[in-house]
């Protein structure tokens, strides 16, 4: 394992950030190249444990000859959102510099003009010469892995159409309850990464055979435990096995037979449940519960004490919920769950993401 560390500099005097950047390099030249990388919500720490167990694989398996794709890692992408910190807790998902989510605002750019990333490197902001040396070095590979997790939520992931359902081996490997075919509409990293992958020979791709771009959503927050990140990094080698980035070990855990199983819908069939009134959440439903239209999801208590003080919150349609939030008081609008369901939800959607 060769580790690198890169630095950028900062946008006051005396100020830096620290990049660790692990490589693993491939005994074949045409085996598929791999980048990963985790935290860049730096808040979000299941990649960052997943990617901790998965490296100790990789290195046996460095060590036996058996790496034939190039790997490049970067277990905690965000140091600048990991050095932010309001009253005592990290504010890793927004900048607060820019009230931007770190998440957003990715280069569009085809693969073509993949080193155009780092023209005029000098005169972008630390958080943008962070996106774009994230994103050239993405680029560099063939299978892109967005390490996420969501609040309270079961184990999901965003994939675009356009490697759908060649992706359905990634969604095996990791034991997803659910997937959500993204529209490729935003400037999250992962739709950056696919809007480069369908235009490689410049006309945009329907589909791009052999290449992946994902963003995974593993669990939720708190679900950082040494046994379902060492399940979750056995199941990401098993992928890498399956893809041919990895000799297939003698002994050791295959990927297995059976296909994805579980729901996979467009954004147009998530429905997120919003509180139509500020209140304290008592949950009725749990992630990954099957409903039906017209269950009980939620109550919230809008006047404690006061016999009308409370509202329930039903399902519009059946299907699965995949998130909930942690919050148990929540103000008007906020995000209560995601439902990815059977029928599309909405007609008036806009392209791009869920969510802020």
């Amino acid at each position: 394992m060769d580790v690198t560390e890169i630095t950028l500099a900062g946008d006051t005097p005396g100020l830096e950030w620290r990049l660790p950047v692990l490589r693993f390099t491939g005994t074949v030249a045409d085996a598929p190249k791999v980048y990963i990388q985790a935290a860049l919500h730096s808040n979000e720490l299941p990649g960052t444990a997943l990617i901790h167990f998965l490296c100790a694989r990789l290195r046996e398996a460095e060590a036996a000859g058996a790496v034939l794709g190039d790997i490049t890692i970067v277990p905690q992408a965000n140091p600048i959102g990991a050095a932010q910190a309001h009253f005592g807790e990290m504010q890793g998902r927004f900048d607060l510099a820019s009230r931007t989510n770190f998440n957003r605002d990715f280069p569009l750019v085809p693969l073509s003009e993949r080193d155009g990333l780092l023209k005029d490197f000098d005169q972008q902001t630390a958080v943008n010469r962070l996106k774009r040396t994230l994103l050239h070095m993405a680029l560099g590979a063939e299978l892109v892995l967005d390490l996420h997790c969501d609040d309270e939520s079961v184990q999901y992931a965003y994939i675009d159409e356009a490697f759908w359902p060649e992706a359905a081996d990634l969604a095996n490997a990791l034991s997803m309850e659910a997937v959500f075919l993204s529209d490729g509409e935003s400037t999250a990293f992962e739709e950056a990464v696919g809007y480069a992958f369908k235009r490689q020979g410049g006309e945009k791709q329907a589909s791009v055979p052999g290449r992946l771009a994902a963003t995974v959503e593993l669990r939720g927050r708190r679900d950082v435990y040494p046994e379902s990140a060492t399940k979750d990094a056995d199941g990401l080698f098993n992928f890498l096995v399956a893809r041919g980035v990895i000799a297939t070990p003698q002994g050791g855990p295959l990927l297995p037979a059976q296909a994805f199983s579980g729901p996979a819908v467009p954004l147009d069939n998530i429905e997120m449940v919003r509180a139509m009134e500020p209140g304290t959440v008592l949950f009725h439903r749990d992630i990954g519960d099957t409903i039906e239209a017209g269950d009980l999801l939620a109550t919230l208590v809008t006047r404690p004490g006061f016999a009308d003080g409370s509202i329930e919150v039903r399902a519009a349609q059946p299907g699965l919920i995949a998130t909930r939030t942690s919050d148990r008081f929540v103000r008007r609008g906020d995000d209560l769950m995601k439902i990815a369901c059977r029928e599309r939800t909405r007609a008036d959607r806009a392209p791009g993401t869920l969510e802020d």
